[in-house]
């Protein structure tokens, strides 16, 4: 077997059509086997970098089956460690689910969601990733509160998991290695936006962190990959019949990312924001989600019989204040000071700031995707894998989109890494504010559900 006949297979061939233009076409789907050759001769270094390039770009130009999909998925889980929480018949009877977000602006479900579920009775194996580009990452925001450490061993996240009801890390070396390499080479070779690609990416990770059941927040926009709601619909189905395939129970929410989510943007002020949200405080927007998504997991793990029962679940772990109790419990376990943190709450800020303010009367807009790369330059996000990330950069939003603003009135605080990096970002955020004489229309939070 040899990689290159796997990559013209997959490549397919020119031919001429009857306008004189050559056009690609035959390409075939890759077997089992020659998957299997192409990651495992990538992971023991035996395929050099550029050939596995080379076959990432013929899969993202023709795309890959149900089929080929879960062998690409098979073959980057088992490439290295896979968390059993029911190794040798314990913890039989419990449903292990977690949720994950394909990213957005503003978006830190995943922080007040944990606690919420696991103040419920849920147990999550929650592991996420870190920002790159305009999207936030978890870890990031977690990691802005003093003394939290992502990087658990194994035994201590599937302790903590069990005694607490859930536990935060990142990917570790072991968990998937042949997704962490090539998501390296998606990054610089053009081939992030493929679905077989993120699919096998996303779940590789997922099913390797033990969850029996996964909600998918999928997310459509100009501030999400996907951009049209006919591409986030053929991502989610892709996530759910390839997690079904692999014997694990799997739902998606597609949900809108047009415009940033919540009023605080950043990691600490995210963080800020999750401990509103846990209070009774938080946005309606980031709860309407929050509370469908904590609901289906709930559903999922038997722990609700309907989504109305698995909302007002969530809605009283709020109110009676046992999801915060769970959130600073995590705080401690995983190495944080939970008095520093509320000490914290409204008053730690950059003290590199400016205010972006309304250049004339209107409805305004706030485009997500412009404000996140405005993030990237404050210091919240990073342009590449090992670009630094600043825990007090940020924004917080003084109006939303619809909002009705006279000229002069404030839009935004902005917080940057340092003085230099402000007035880039307050351009960029110029740009991302548009103004109308009519309301924008409002587009339903959850498109649909799949």
């Amino acid at each position: 077997m040899r990689a290159t006949d796997i990559i013209i297979k997959k490549r397919g061939i020119f031919v001429t059509d009857e306008n004189g233009n050559r056009v690609l076409q035959g390409s075939q789907p890759n077997s089992k086997e020659e998957i299997h050759f192409m990651i495992d001769g990538y992971v023991k270094q035996e395929i050099p970098e550029y050939q596995i390039s080379a076959w990432l770009m013929a899969i993202f130009l023709n795309g890959m089956t149900f089929e080929e999909t879960g062998y690409l998925t098979y073959e980057m889980l088992h490439s290295g460690d896979i968390i059993d929480f029911h190794k040798n018949g314990a913890n039989k009877d419990i449903i292990y689910v977690d949720k994950h977000s394909t990213g957005g602006v503003g978006d830190k479900l995943s922080l007040p969601l944990a606690a919420i579920v696991a103040a419920c009775g849920l147990h999550d194996p929650m592991m996420s990733g870190r920002a790159l580009g305009h999207t936030g990452g978890t870890l990031d925001k977690l990691e802005s509160i003093k003394g939290f450490s992502t990087q658990l061993t194994e035994e201590e996240f599937i302790n903590n998991v069990n005694k607490y009801g859930y536990s935060m890390i990142g990917q570790t070396k072991k968990i998937a290695p042949a997704d962490k390499l090539l998501y390296a080479l998606r990054d610089v070779t053009g081939t992030v936006e493929s679905v077989a690609l993120i699919t096998a990416s996303i779940l590789s990770k997922k099913i390797a962190e033990g969850s029996d059941g996964l909600v998918f927040d999928v997310k459509y926009g100009n501030g999400a990959f996907m951009k049209s709601k006919a591409d986030a619909e053929i991502l989610a189905t892709f996530l759910v019949k390839t997690s079904q395939a692999m014997g694990k129970k799997a739902r998606a929410l597609i949900t809108d990312m047009n415009t940033p989510l919540g009023n605080k943007i950043g990691n600490f002020l995210e963080i800020e924001e999750t401990i509103e949200c846990l209070q009774g405080k938080g946005p309606d927007d980031v709860m309407e989600v929050t509370y469908e998504l904590g609901a289906e997991m709930l559903l999922m793990a038997n722990l609700a019989k309907t989504l109305d029962e698995g909302k007002s679940m969530c809605k009283a772990a709020v109110d009676s204040g046992a999801a915060l109790k769970k959130f600073l419990e995590n705080v401690e376990v995983q190495g944080g000071d939970s008095d520093q943190l509320m000490k914290e709450i409204g008053q730690r800020r950059s003290e590199f700031t400016t205010n972006l303010t309304a250049s004339q009367d209107g409805y305004i807009f706030i485009n997500a995707y412009k404000t996140g790369m405005a993030g990237v330059t404050l210091g919240v996000g990073r342009n590449k894998t090992t670009d630094p990330v600043c825990g007090d950069a940020g924004m917080i939003l003084h109006a939303r989109t619809g909002d009705f603003v006279h000229k002069g009135d404030l839009i935004m605080e902005i917080f940057g890494k340092d003085k230099d990096c402000l007035e880039p970002a307050k351009k960029l955020l110029e740009e991302a504010v548009s103004y109308s004489e009519k309301q924008p229309e409002k587009n339903p939070l959850i498109f649909k559900k799949i």
